[in-house]
């Protein structure tokens, strides 16, 4: 039922047959779409960021009293007749609800839906004791009918269409069903009341377990978990110890969210508290027989570890899925385990094991969506990361990525090999900023864009001839280059450099500079990572600027964000990289924000110029209306649907999967082409390399730049 691909290639196997379902493809687009406008409309009524907040602190904090409130929560419980277990593995749980079935003489299981009850693969050992095991959430049924794992936390099969469970509801009433969906929902509701009168145990999750009460809390958008709870003489509820909540006030907080992440909505439908054994009158005594399992598998050493603890925050919303652009081509089952997600990227490391995670955790663009809009502000895309880091450990490295690694590891190495591919293209460019005659043999997949040709000169050699004389500068600072724009796009630093000449400030750039080392990030080759990290911080540590200025968002994110955690146990460079961090400033931010550029600086052109924004730059800094503002000023800007949905490019991860790469940059170029603009300008040189390279091989004569290029085009003398 649950399959992990065994390999990368297995893996791109099972992404094609994903991509060439045009069903998927268009229910998961018109839900993206649609759960965007919903979740931003419905948490205008609240502090989002406030609330977010206040659910990450009161996790934090309850996972560090994971014990105690297991004990506090047992002591509660067992006064009002519940009988309480513990669990320390998946199997262990799995027999501990098997023999009370046995003990009750439990012939019929009716489940509500739970992931945790997923998680250890219940039904599978239950039916070994050849009982009837019967799902009764609608979407949880419907995929038991076929056998298949849910797509999704929430909505476990939004992958269906109607005609398909048509097909299904057929097969099991023997009568043609119509397609009609309100009428296939009655069929459902005759099917599953039968069995919740047949059924001798109920089975369900528990999203809260509050500990100063003994009370558990399920929350549904369906009537069928009351019934799983309340019809069975035996009732059973599967928790993860993660789902320990200290207080009422705090499961209430939580509830807030919860509804509003997940699916749009104020208020779920059902909130259900279950405080004690009710009553029953197919039991003996006239009272239900009422067990709580609470399973470990892992997950109190995952609360030891100051890193991945923050997992613990999770409150299965499935909204890292709802806004993750891979999701939205391949769905779930291309994009999790039994966990679904990014979430699920990483949960599945911990509870089903590296085997089974080393080729999922790959499948992350890094876009930052899902950090954006996570419930408990876990940061997803880090953990992903450091999970991959993990597993090169564990595992061994990536031959390509060891290598890459080796290279990038000297500085001098790598710029020479940089040089030597500058002239080594020259039969394929034909003096175009492409490789226009590449053999298609050395495409592959990647045929979907034109591919960018090395500069013929590149920034640090063209530093000394256009570097700005400033006799009496407001500000000095320095230009943190990245390798693309240094060696590949020039163009886009020598237009900043005009920029930020022409407005008195004095520009220095370090020669010692290298990548800033996100791709080897996301390929896991932690140490060359950190290597390269304290190299940059040393190229810059001699100078005295007032702001680090890079035209790439995603340098920018990373060095800003990210090279204090990499360097945390270097202590001989860890001040200077948080000083570092700290003076790391974005082309836009620095050029709107601080020099307080706009309309009076810039000629209008009044040509059409829409925008993309890059995922490091709206997501990982923050920054929206900078960019867009200085558009404005310099030409008449025409705004684009989904401007902040990533373009596919993610660095690495347009090399490792070119054909889920293709598909974002298709979307992302028609709604550039319906919007009738001239020119496309991002923030950002890799999405510079997608876009401009898709635009060329569609020949769609937009013109794609970098906004300091716009600027420099259009300044005031």
């Amino acid at each position: 039922m649950h399959e992990a691909p065994n390999s990368l290639s297995d893996y791109r196997k099972q992404i094609d047959s994903a991509l060439q379902d045009d069903f998927l493809r268009r229910t998961l687009d018109t839900f993206a779409v649609a759960y965007r406008a919903n979740r931003e409309t419905i948490f205008k009524e609240v502090d989002e960021r406030a609330l977010i907040n206040q659910i990450a602190e009161s996790r934090d904090k309850a996972c560090q009293r994971m014990e105690e409130l297991f004990i506090q929560f047992r002591e509660k419980a067992e006064k009002l007749g519940v009988k309480v277990h513990r669990a320390a593995t998946a199997d262990e749980a799995n027999e501990i609800i098997a023999r009370i079935a046995r003990e009750n003489n439990v012939k019929r299981v009716v489940k509500s839906k739970s992931m945790t009850a997923e998680e250890t693969q219940l039904n599978e050992r239950l039916l070994k004791d050849n009982l009837i095991v019967d799902e009764t959430d609608l979407g949880e049924w419907i995929i038991q009918l076929r056998h298949e794992g849910p797509s999704h936390m929430v909505m476990p099969a939004i992958h269906l269409s109607r005609y398909q469970v048509a097909d299904d509801f057929t097969k099991v009433t023997g009568t043609k069903q119509d397609t009609d969906i309100q009428k296939l929902v009655k069929v459902a509701r005759v099917q599953l009341r039968r069995k919740f009168i047949a059924g001798d145990m109920g089975v369900s999750g528990c999203n809260f377990a509050i500990a100063e009460s003994g009370t558990c809390t399920i929350v549904t958008n369906e009537g069928n978990a009351r019934m799983v709870t309340t019809l069975p003489r035996v009732h059973v509820v599967i928790a993860g110890l993660d789902k320990l909540t200290p207080t009422l006030e705090e499961a209430l907080t939580a509830l807030l969210v919860l509804p509003r992440n997940a699916t749009g909505q104020r208020l779920t439908t059902y909130v259900s508290f279950i405080h004690g054994a009710g009553e029953c009158q197919a039991s003996p005594n006239g009272k239900k027989t009422l067990h709580i399992v609470f399973v470990d598998n892992g997950r109190t050493e995952i609360a030891r570890d100051p890193l991945f603890s923050q997992v613990f925050r999770c409150v299965r919303c499935g909204a890292c899925a709802n806004v993750c652009p891979v999701f939205r081509l391949v769905g779930g089952h291309k994009m999790g385990y039994i966990y679904i997600g990014a979430i699920g990227l990483i949960l599945t490391y911990f509870f089903h094991g590296k085997d089974i995670a080393k080729v999922l955790c790959q499948n992350c663009v890094g876009c930052e969506a899902c950090k954006n809009v996570c419930a408990g502000g876990i940061d997803l895309p880090r953990l992903i990361r450091e999970i991959r880091s993990r597993l090169n450990d564990e595992l061994g490295n990536d031959t390509q990525a060891a290598l890459l690694g080796s290279v990038m590891k000297s500085r001098k190495l790598f710029h020479s090999l940089l040089k030597f591919a500058k002239y080594a293209q020259k039969p394929f460019t034909g003096g175009t900023q492409f490789q226009r005659h590449l053999p298609a043999i050395f495409l592959g997949k990647h045929g979907f864009k034109a591919l960018p040709a090395i500069a013929s000169e590149s920034f640090r050699d063209r530093w000394e001839s256009i570097k700005p004389i400033v006799p009496n500068p407001t500000q000095t600072v320095a230009i943190f280059s990245g390798c693309a724009q240094d060696f590949v796009y020039p163009e886009e630093l020598e237009a900043c450099v005009k920029v930020l000449g022409a407005n008195n400030v004095a520009v220095e750039f370090p020669f010692d500079q290298t990548c800033c080392g996100l791709p080897l990030e996301m390929m896991g080759q932690r140490k060359t990572s950190q290597d390269v990290a304290e190299q940059n911080v040393r190229a810059f540590a001699a100078g005295k600027y007032d702001a680090i200025i890079t035209l790439c968002a995603s340098c920018a994110s990373h060095l800003k964000h990210n090279y204090p955690n990499l360097l945390e146990g270097r202590p001989q460079v860890l001040a200077a990289a948080k000083a570092f961090a700290e003076k790391v400033t974005d082309f836009s931010s620095y050029v709107h924000d601080v020099l307080k550029l706009g309309p009076d600086n810039f000629r209008n052109s009044g040509e059409k110029v829409t925008y993309h924004a890059s995922c490091h730059l709206c997501r990982g800094l923050g920054v929206k209306e900078a960019p867009r503002a200085l558009i404005a000023s310099a030409a008449t800007y025409v705004p684009c649907e989904e401007e902040e949905v990533c373009c596919g490019f993610g660095g690495t991860y347009s090399a490792k999967f070119p054909e889920i790469s293709a598909q974002l940059l298709e979307k992302k170029l028609l709604n550039v082409s319906a919007t009738g603009a001239s020119r496309l300008v991002v923030d950002c040189p890799g999405c510079v390399m997608q876009l401009k390279g898709g635009v060329e091989k569609q020949k769609l004569g937009v013109k794609v730049t970098h906004i300091s290029e716009l600027l420099a085009e259009n300044l005031k003398r």
